[in-house]
């Protein structure tokens, strides 16, 4: 087979400038690209620092409603303090810290409903 990475993936949003500003501004993502591709839509692609895969947070696809999307997992070296700083710019979790046999997370949402997942893997 020759695929060989995940270059990037679509997250359902309603608001593109509200949805850029979490991620970006929040989450501490780099903005790589926000566009016009036609008359009304936006290209508008995210990228954590150092990540090889990028997300586009899109409008057009009719299958896709905002705040669909479960189960995006976002790695971090510092769960405690990601949770911290995040909580200080307004993010609230769904619960805790939960352990599992990979290690420890918590999840939130972003504005449209998007579940997200925060994990500290252990090392192995």
């Amino acid at each position: 087979m020759a695929i060989s990475q995940i270059l990037l993936f679509s997250v359902p949003v309603s608001d593109p400038d509200r949805a850029r500003d979490f991620y970006v501004d929040t989450l501490g993502f780099t903005l790589v690209a926000d566009t016009m591709m036609g008359e009304d839509q936006r290209w508008i692609q995210v990228v954590p620092p150092g990540a090889a895969t990028s997300i586009t947070l899109v409008t057009w696809f009719e299958t896709m409603q905002s705040g669909s999307l479960r189960g995006l997992v976002l790695e971090t070296d510092d769960l405690e303090d990601d949770i911290h700083r995040l909580t200080k710019l307004g993010v609230a979790f769904d619960s805790g810290v939960e352990p599992a046999p990979w290690g420890q997370y918590a999840q939130f949402t972003d504005p449209d409903g998007n579940g997200i997942i925060l994990q500290q893997s252990t090392p192995r």
